[in-house]
């Protein structure tokens, strides 16, 4: 049996998966790739060009959503997924607004600001790839930040209006979090995982296969924003450190 996981290693979606993997206790092998030269890569195995990708048994599952429900099927082992139908529901509908609007959202308002400053985007963008990756990416840096910035709709407004939104949820979470240990029943489940792992680029772990940038170095708006919403963040730090 061989699992790969493609991913980039920044990502937050393919954090969620990689948390899934290991909670699991499942072995698996990382295929790192670069923003813009996995196209090629990815198309090869499934539809369109996201991460994550998971390739088992010759068979590729795109999308961290439908990996941790194929990881719940073929490895049953501690499930992420309650078996209770309503508690089910329920976890899978906070997974869904938090994939399809915090994920989105904290990507947007991170990579604005970062891609600002090219000594500390670069080292996230090439983590865990050979050092000639980094000087490469260095070097045609702006035709870079162009086409993420095209990609993904990042710019002015559309920062602002995903800086609106993560407040909002963070917010939810928190009131959620002031009522029950977990989102969705008395135990840990995907809906927990994904809130976490979504929003940790905001409170940066530890355990992470990047080398954070000092906060001091952060440009002073996400500086400023963090120190603001600190205490929203800290439930879902705790749960990180707490499962992860």
């Amino acid at each position: 049996m061989s699992i790969k996981l493609f991913q980039f290693a920044i990502s937050h979606y393919c954090e969620k998966s990689r948390w899934a993997l290991d909670f699991k206790g499942i072995q698996y092998q990382t295929v790192n790739l670069l923003p813009g030269t996995h196209v090629k890569t990815i198309r090869r195995l499934a539809d369109g060009s996201s991460v994550p990708v998971l390739e088992h048994d010759g068979k590729a599952v795109q999308g961290s959503a439908r990996i941790i429900d194929y990881l719940d099927e073929n490895f049953p082992d501690h499930p992420l997924t309650p078996e209770d139908p309503e508690e089910k529901a329920e976890a899978e509908a906070w997974e869904g607004r938090l994939d399809e609007r915090a994920g989105v959202a904290v990507r947007c308002y991170c990579y604005h600001h970062l891609l600002k400053k090219p000594d500390l985007v670069v080292p996230l963008l090439a983590a865990q790839k050979p050092m000639v990756y980094r000087w490469g990416m260095r070097l045609g840096f702006s035709r870079l930040e162009d086409s993420m910035r095209r990609w993904m709709n990042i710019n002015d407004r559309t920062a602002a209006a995903a800086q609106v939104t993560m407040e909002n949820i963070l917010a939810a979470l928190e009131a959620a979090y002031g009522q029950s240990e977990y989102l969705t029943g008395n135990r840990f489940s995907r809906a927990d995982l994904t809130a976490a792992a979504l929003f940790s680029p905001l409170f940066m772990p530890a355990r992470y296969p990047v080398a954070w940038p000092d906060r001091k170095q952060l440009p002073v708006e996400m500086q400023r924003w963090l120190d603001k919403n600190q205490w929203l963040l800290q439930p879902l730090e705790a749960i990180y450190q707490n499962h992860r």
